[in-house]
């Protein structure tokens, strides 16, 4: 198998038959909801918080809460339904997560989205967890990652997931290829690719992304959304203090397997990063809309779903001139 990642990848146009570019419709049906965009900040702590939650579900946008802070998880989602906004929440596969569970039903704050979030999510544990969230509140739609292999894809979907995550270690954070030598880092668009042939459910990309044209490049490889971190980190919106270093600013990034954000050095997969810091999240997030726009012109369509039919061609290097 061949295999190839974001850089070296080039998408061909096709004859274009919209008027102007803002004519291109960018909206995503993913579950219950229908999106301005399809990409979603990563659920770590460095790029998604409560306020943050609250002004992508005002205006829209998918978001997926990290699960950092459990004890505030049950007051987050009933927050969020307060205000009439969705909720979407991030589990792991710990004994105590079932009692979590169980206290979401027996308080009627069944989040519309829930994502279990695991390094390794093909695991007879994580498909424990599947059917007990699909057995005791089947109404929410459930995510779960993440995956690299279309077994996995495969045997997650059986067991009731509403959608699969996919990437093993690509994020710029993350350092799992390094650590283990497993994973989908340096492949991550064909490991995409290859999942597609099992999927029949939406996948999410996960991890990656560096540029706006790696998303036109994810849709045609097969995923409905893409997550998203360090592209997203670094924001007003984004959790953490300025850092100021040789007259520049910057926010603190990590990994969710860094040392940093499990307080121990054991089993470390992450990093700490420091990205510059990018003024407003809604500044960012029209310029993916402007240039998915772009690229759905460029594939002669109208909507996402043109970017699925384009041919493409492989580059054996770039020119980064």
């Amino acid at each position: 198998m061949r295999t190839f990642d974001y850089h070296n990848v080039q998408l061909l146009p096709e004859k274009c038959i919209i008027k102007s570019r803002s004519e291109a419709d960018t909206s995503v049906q993913f579950g219950p909801h229908k999106f301005q965009l399809p990409v979603v900040p990563a659920n770590m702590e460095t790029v998604m918080d409560e306020n943050l939650a609250t002004w992508m579900a005002q205006h829209d946008y998918f978001y997926v809460m990290h699960r950092f802070q459990p004890e505030q998880r049950l007051e987050f989602v009933q927050s969020m339904h307060k205000k009439g906004l969705f909720a979407s929440i991030s589990v792991g596969i710990k004994d105590a997560e079932y009692d979590f569970i169980d206290e979401l039903k027996a308080a009627n704050a069944v989040p519309e989205y829930t994502t279990i979030d695991v390094a390794h999510g093909h695991s007879d544990f994580v498909i424990k967890m599947i059917k007990y969230i699909k057995k005791e509140i089947p109404e929410t739609f459930l995510i779960v990652g993440n995956l690299g292999t279309p077994d996995a894809v495969r045997e997650i979907e059986n067991a009731g997931a509403d959608a699969t995550k996919i990437g093993i270690g690509p994020g710029k954070a993350c350092i799992t290829k390094y650590k283990t030598g497993f994973g989908t880092g340096g492949w991550q668009l064909s490991a995409l690719k290859w999942c597609s042939k099992a999927a029949t459910k939406p996948m999410i990309a996960d991890g990656g992304i560096r540029t706006n044209g790696d998303l036109a490049k994810s849709i045609r490889f097969g995923a409905t959304m893409m997550m998203i971190g360090s592209v997203f980190a670094g924001h007003v919106e984004s959790p953490g203090e300025i850092v100021e270093k040789n007259g520049k600013k910057f926010k603190q990034y990590w990994g969710s397997a860094s040392a940093k954000q499990k307080g121990e050095h054991h089993n470390v997969e992450g990093r700490q990063l420091l990205i510059p810091f990018k003024g407003n999240i809604e500044d960012t997030l029209l310029e993916m809309k402007e240039d998915l726009q772009s690229s759905i012109s460029y594939a002669g369509g109208k909507d996402l779903m043109s970017l699925r039919k384009v041919n493409y061609v492989l580059l054996d290097s770039i020119d980064e001139s």
